[in-house]
């Protein structure tokens, strides 16, 4: 792109408006101005991440390895009240229906096949997997991992984890302080303990095995902060969804 230069044989600092706190001591004279150049290492470009549309002449899509195609739910337009929502304000869907699988993972000497089928409604990771678009619908491409577990209902308790995934009721936050004030919505910190609602079945190990994992529904665990995917339950109450990893201790 070719610079454009602007030269001017004498410029006085005195056309220009004052500004408080400034002193002019003398004048400024410029023989030549020129717009700066943009770093490429200073500037970031904002990017957008966009679904890929497939041309029209592909009505179908067939999924390589350990990867998963989702046909995404359609977000809600409205609330339970009836409300229509703006675009801007509708959540973005976290689940969707299995209509493609691929053939699998070869775990050591084991050939280790896609344990989610056809036809099932499943939960997947917010950030995870490559959006598609053809025959009309939008879908997700996504590793068998990123899915969170399946869900047949509109109820998030109802969700059995699958892998190395746990459920976690979340518990209340505190309403009051040790000196008995209460606290206000933004002043509540975000708990970090909870009671397991639901395990998976565990990993796989380098034999292709399933391994139980360190915690069992009923428990009480204290978890990492910023881990997981949060849920509202159709009670109101705050679910959460996490690895294994991620629980920290057990609490008697």
């Amino acid at each position: 792109m070719a610079t454009t230069q602007l030269t001017a044989s004498s410029i006085s600092a005195k056309g220009f408006a004052s500004f408080e706190g400034l002193r002019s001591t003398s004048i400024l004279k410029v023989a030549s101005f020129a717009p700066l150049k943009q770093n490429s290492r200073s500037f970031h470009g904002l990017v957008v991440k966009a679904a890929t549309v497939v041309a029209p002449k592909y009505t179908s899509l067939k999924p390589l390895g350990d990867r998963v195609l989702v046909k995404i739910k359609t977000a809600e337009e409205k609330t339970t009240g009836g409300i229509l929502l703006p675009t801007s304000a509708q959540s973005k869907p976290q689940g969707g229906e299995v209509v493609a699988v691929g053939e699998g993972r070869t775990i050591g000497k084991a050939t280790v096949e896609v344990s989610i089928k056809n036809g099932t409604q499943v939960l997947y990771s917010r950030y995870a997997g490559t959006e598609v678009e053809f025959d009309g619908s939008k879908h997700l491409l996504l590793k068998e991992d990123d899915i969170i577990g399946i869900l047949e209902t509109d109820d998030i308790k109802d969700l059995q984890p699958l892998y190395d995934r746990v459920l976690i009721k979340v518990a209340e936050a505190e309403e009051k302080t040790s000196g008995g004030l209460f606290l206000s919505e933004a002043a509540k910190e975000k708990p970090s303990i909870g009671t397991v609602v639901a395990v998976g079945p565990g990993p796989l190990d380098a034999e292709g095995k399933r391994k139980a994992l360190p915690v069992s529904t009923g428990n009480t665990v204290l978890y990492s902060k910023y881990a997981g995917n949060d849920f509202k339950g159709a009670d109101g109450s705050d679910y959460i969804t996490l690895r294994a990893s991620d629980v920290i201790a057990v609490l008697p």
